[in-house]
């Protein structure tokens, strides 16, 4: 079955190159020749990594390989590939993890995934992967060196633990937006919260009313994002605090603008 499965894999690896690729390299789509004459965990044909880089990635390929027996292999290419070559050379299996590296797509990176992995990070694990490391904006902020090395290292942590349902690490743009859901959050709390009655100072039947909505937007869509990637506590603080200020300024909003036009209402009545 996981055999059979990653044929299919390799398949649809095959077809996406031969989509992308264009007339004339039909000889490279199992070409042994392009194989390096001596074991190695990179094959590195567009050459986005220097000889240092190179050979620090290998070393640390190979440590994780030496030490929990889980192959990563990491293969580059832009205008020539060993394609299905390249699954005997390694000897990918059940337990091995294909990175390939293509800088003319629109996104860099795709992944081989043997079966053994998904016990371990569910099919979204490798969405998510994909679409922070190997877009082209994160590829222009770290080149696509950094791009293949820092999904490697995401993958690395996540065999550490024994498993992960998202990938570590909370990049500045998904904080940005649990904050800002955590504000908004806060801003249908107070609104909700603002007293309706002479004498009341919340009002809790409103803010029950309307807690399924607060609570999906700062607990769900705020809290829970950082605590399932990240152990800081700083994006926590300051994404109850963008709650509470939130919460705080629609209140007070609320109270003189709604709750004034309403007392009137009342006092003239």
């Amino acid at each position: 079955m996981g055999a059979h499965h990653i044929k299919s894999l390799w398949a649809a690896l095959l077809v996406l190159v031969v989509s992308l690729g264009g007339p004339g390299l039909a000889a490279a789509y199992d070409n042994p020749d392009l194989l390096p004459d001596h074991p190695t965990p990179i094959i590195d044909l567009a050459r986005i990594f220097s000889d240092q880089q190179r050979a620090s990635l290998e070393e640390s390929l190979n440590k994780v390989e030496s030490e929990t027996g889980w192959k990563l292999r990491v293969l580059t290419q832009y205008e020539q590939t060993p394609g299905l070559a390249v699954r005997e050379f390694w000897g990918l299996d059940e337990s091995s993890l294909l990175v390939v590296a293509d800088p003319r797509g629109g996104n860099i990176l795709n992944f081989n995934v043997g079966d053994a992995f998904f016990a371990m990070m569910p099919r979204t694990y490798w969405v998510e992967l994909q679409t922070r490391f190997g877009n082209q904006y994160y590829v222009k902020d770290h080149g696509e060196d950094g791009a293949v090395t820092d999904a490697l290292n995401a993958v690395e942590i996540c065999l550490e633990r024994g498993g992960c349902q998202v990938v570590p690490g909370l990049p500045l743009e998904q904080w940005l937006w649990t904050l800002t859901t955590s504000i908004l959050g806060g801003v249908i709390a107070g609104f909700a919260g603002y007293p309706r009655q002479e004498g009341q100072t919340i009002a809790w039947s409103w803010m029950l009313l309307l807690s399924p909505l607060w609570l999906m937007l700062f607990g769900i869509f705020g809290i829970a994002p950082v605590i399932t990637r990240t152990p800081d506590i700083l994006p926590l603080v300051r994404n109850t605090l963008g709650f509470l200020a939130g919460g705080v300024a629609a209140y007070l909003i609320a109270q003189m603008t709604v709750g004034q036009r309403l007392n009137n209402q009342d006092s003239e009545t």
